[in-house]
């Protein structure tokens, strides 16, 4: 099964934007390749070519459905709840359709549709992933802090450690140079929180199924 993260930004964005290519082998994720700026072309041709290779699980770091009306949709008000009771901050967790949202939101559901209409070998699901609630949901209390702070530029040395608590969680052979932005960090925690929501030997620390028609995708931590 191979597993793919993706970090999502705005459509304009590719420079920010970073996918990350796992294989699960028994209880390990084994790290492949990872991509940065990369467009919505070159992200439907790698999960296509992985496809003709394996079974592919998606986690997309990017809102998936709005809620109709605007505001929050339900996972988002439930999610903020979990990562505030872990001592984490709810700014992190936006309504998809705020302004500084709204194209990351249109991105996200595009590609989605457009995976969906891939001509893959086999099968492809996709989840919608908050890698920092996967982080923090699995960091001891006392360590949240590192969640807190590996978005900082300047905090290369808190990103090792999520490199390297990673490593801990499983998630075999990260190259050293991940910890240079936290996209990259944020790419390798959506594949951790996709793979423990696919394997039956794991499960999400957070989940709220998918609702179609409206919320057609499973939203996880």
């Amino acid at each position: 099964m191979k597993i793919i993260g993706i970090d999502l930004s705005g459509p304009s964005n590719h420079k920010d934007t970073v996918l990350a290519v796992f294989e699960k082998q028994g209880h390990q994720l084994v790290f492949e390749k990872i991509i940065s700026n990369i467009s919505d072309m070159e992200i439907l041709k790698e999960i296509q070519d992985q496809s003709q290779i394996d079974e592919v699980v998606v986690g997309m770091d990017a809102p998936l459905s709005y809620e109709d009306g605007g505001g929050d949709r339900l996972g988002d008000k439930l999610l903020r709840q979990f990562i505030i009771s872990l001592g984490m901050k709810s700014g992190s967790i936006m309504p998809p359709t705020f302004n500084r949202m709204v194209y990351l939101t249109l991105r996200g559901i595009k590609l989605t549709r457009e995976i969906e209409n891939l001509s893959n070998q086999n099968p492809i699901s996709i989840v919608e992933v908050h890698p920092g609630a996967v982080i923090g949901s699995r960091l001891p209390r006392e360590e949240v802090e590192y969640v807190l702070n590996y978005k900082q530029e300047q905090n290369q040395a808190v990103r090792s450690f999520l490199r390297d608590w990673m490593i801990d969680q499983n998630v075999t052979g990260l190259p050293m140079f991940i910890d240079i932005e936290s996209h990259f960090i944020d790419a390798c925690a959506a594949a951790l929180g996709a793979w423990h929501w696919k394997d039956p030997a794991f499960q999400p620390r957070w989940l709220l199924p998918a609702n179609p028609p409206l919320h057609p995708y499973d939203f996880c931590c």
